[in-house]
């Protein structure tokens, strides 16, 4: 777990993660990337643990409620960022929701915050999280923004240990995860499958139905301009994107996901 015992001696994953923070240390500190997840708090602690200078950042997106209650309730320190526009709005203005092929969310949304530039962010990806996070290195560039570089403390780690810190330190966690949930993220996420689309709708119905609501102005919208359309009304488009046909490579309406 987080102290290994290895042919060349003890290794302590907690003590290499707090020098790794202090080795890259910058003189105008940290940009921390924090978000109320599992990864994000255990960094966050420790950032602080290693006396580095740092300041905490939230970029507010489609989170659920519950994650916002935790973060306003046990991290009073961390500073939020808003889109300019609403997912809503974003819907309306693209004249569909969000897919993986056109995700305009994450630029909107998660990635509009001007603070960060030129700064060493700090975050709490880690390689077990996914195939496509295998490859990470500890330190890189940011590929859209080359003022800007990334460091990922804990990326050896993996979810047990990350669990373990937790416990073992006593933290505030979410109280999704006592759900069973095992990742926090945007509620309707494009990147989730049809299963995980429906399982969000289920748990916040509410959400569910604005975003049924946003699909009927976005198809009035594409309505009054001459758009074809393989849709009957904004109900059918929403249909269409949580059924996993949205993901498909060959969509012939790909090219014409944006319009203002």
């Amino acid at each position: 777990m987080l102290i290994e015992n290895t042919l060349f001696g003890v290794r302590d994953k907690v003590q290499i993660a707090i020098e790794r923070l202090k080795q890259f240390e910058p003189e105008e500190g940290y940009y921390v990337a924090f978000s109320g997840g599992k990864d994000s708090i255990v960094v966050k602690d420790l950032v602080t643990k290693s006396g580095v200078k740092a300041e905490f950042h939230f970029n507010r997106s489609m989170e659920p409620p519950e994650v916002i209650y935790y973060i306003r309730e046990h991290h009073k320190d961390v500073i939020w960022h808003y889109p300019k526009l609403t997912m809503w709005q974003l819907i309306v203005k693209n004249g569909m929701p969000p897919t993986r092929i056109a995700r305009y969310c994450c630029r909107e949304m998660k990635e509009n915050d001007e603070t960060a530039k030129g700064r060493l962010v700090v975050t709490g990806v880690r390689r077990e999280e996914s195939t496509q996070r295998k490859g990470r290195k500890m330190v890189e560039q940011c590929r859209n923004d080359n003022s800007k570089r990334f460091l990922h403390p804990i990326i050896d780690w993996s979810e047990d240990e990350v669990w373990q810190y937790i416990h073992d330190n006593k933290l505030q966690y979410c109280s999704i995860y006592d759900e069973g949930q095992t990742r926090l993220g945007c509620i309707m996420c494009p990147m989730k499958n049809h299963a995980g689309m429906i399982a969000d709708a289920k748990r916040w119905p509410k959400i569910a139905e604005q975003y049924k609501r946003s699909c009927e102005k976005a198809y009035q919208k594409r309505l009054a301009s001459g758009k074809i359309m393989r849709w009957k009304n904004g109900l059918e488009m929403y249909n269409w994107w949580i059924s996993g046909k949205a993901a498909e490579k060959d969509d012939p309406d790909q090219q014409v996901f944006f319009f203002d």
